[in-house]
């Protein structure tokens, strides 16, 4: 992410999303951090077109310190923005409850893949539905906080 930090942080478009998001950050993520029993966190991407900063709420699990992400985008036919997103710029906040970090993302291998998707499962279900209706490849997304940051 550039370290300007006068850049605009654009949340998410989708109305309970934008909601979710403005609860998760006037509570330092107290309230929102479980969301229907799921845990969330949000993530500030760089728009891959506009530039504009990008932040979401999203179901995570962890492996060790590293976040998980899937790239479900409810199995629907496209990747979602988000993950488009940090393809093409792979450095990426995280707030986890209090804790606001950078990091980088990227997509697991297949090797990681077969290892972590029944992490992320075991948290969202649903995510093997979606995997099984999609016509492509779910990603699943690493994110690792960047050391000193």
């Amino acid at each position: 992410m550039a370290s300007d930090h006068t850049d605009e942080v654009l949340d998410s478009p989708t109305g309970w999303v934008a909601e979710h998001v403005r609860t998760y950050l006037e509570t330092n993520g107290e309230r929102g951090h479980l969301y229907q029993g799921w845990p969330t966190l949000l993530l500030t991407t760089r728009g891959r077109k506009t530039g504009k900063l990008r932040r979401t709420a999203l179901i995570y699990g962890q492996d060790g310190r590293r976040h998980l992400l899937v790239a479900s985008n409810a199995g629907s036919p496209a990747h979602p923005a988000w993950y488009l997103n940090l393809v093409a710029q792979p450095e990426v906040t995280v707030q986890d409850r209090g804790d606001t970090f950078t990091a980088r993302a990227r997509t697991a291998t297949a090797e990681e893949k077969t290892r972590l998707w029944p992490v992320m499962t075991s948290i969202f279900p649903l995510y093997d539905t979606y995997q099984a209706q999609a016509d492509r490849e779910i990603p699943l997304v690493i994110v690792e906080r960047l050391a000193g940051r």
